[in-house]
């Protein structure tokens, strides 16, 4: 998993100028894609980075902050036996998430951020357990990290995370690799012990 020690403490800065805010707005620029954002631990801070750069407006269409378990069921559609069964940080949920701000703003791409800022635990997982995932036209990608540092420094590389893998996927980075596809299961992790980065988890679209 990605294991972040110490992240940048003002994320308005991920939107300056060859960060991966700004890429973004200039990959769904040029693709006349829109975007909007489901967040959690980052409460609004994925959309207000994207709307740094110049020239948002045209692709971000808005987010939902569904910091509380009932708001991710009644505006995102992620089922409540679902929470009930595993709680909100969890892969499935980021994914759900994703698929639902999308669906229901009816953008190109959905951003979605769960985890735990801490500084303490939450549901039993530790601090810095994250989940990010984003939904586009062929399926859904998520990312599952393991951060290090305050929760300033936590979720603001959330930020940087979910960004990074919205540009991967909406091919903002030349020469990305497509990601291979295959039913939901086991989250892919980035740097893990055994050698290179495994793939991240897809989900196909429908």
């Amino acid at each position: 998993m990605d294991d972040v020690t110490e992240a940048p403490e003002a994320p308005g800065a991920l939107g300056a100028p060859g960060a991966p805010g700004a890429r973004l707005v200039a990959r769904l620029t040029e693709a006349h894609e829109t975007v909007a954002c489901a967040e959690s631990l980052t409460a609004g801070l994925v959309a207000a980075t994207v709307a740094d750069t110049p020239g948002a407006s045209a692709v971000l269409l808005g987010g939902v902050v569904a910091y509380a378990a009932a708001v991710k069921t009644a505006l995102l559609d992620v089922p409540a036996d679902l929470v009930a069964r595993v709680g909100t940080v969890d892969p499935e949920v980021a994914v759900l998430m994703a698929e639902g701000v999308r669906r229901r703003l009816g953008s190109t791409w959905g951003l979605a951020t769960t985890g735990v800022a801490g500084p303490g635990p939450s549901e039993g997982k530790p601090a810095g357990t994250v989940h990010v995932a984003v939904a586009g036209p062929s399926g859904t990608v998520t990312r599952a990290l393991e951060l290090n540092g305050t929760r300033a420094q936590i979720r603001s590389a959330t930020v940087d995370a979910v960004l990074r893998l919205a540009v991967e996927q909406t091919g903002a980075t030349p020469g990305t690799p497509a990601l291979p596809r295959g039913p939901r299961g086991t989250v892919g992790l980035s740097g893990h012990p055994g050698g290179g980065p495994a793939p991240d988890h897809t989900t196909p679209g429908t």
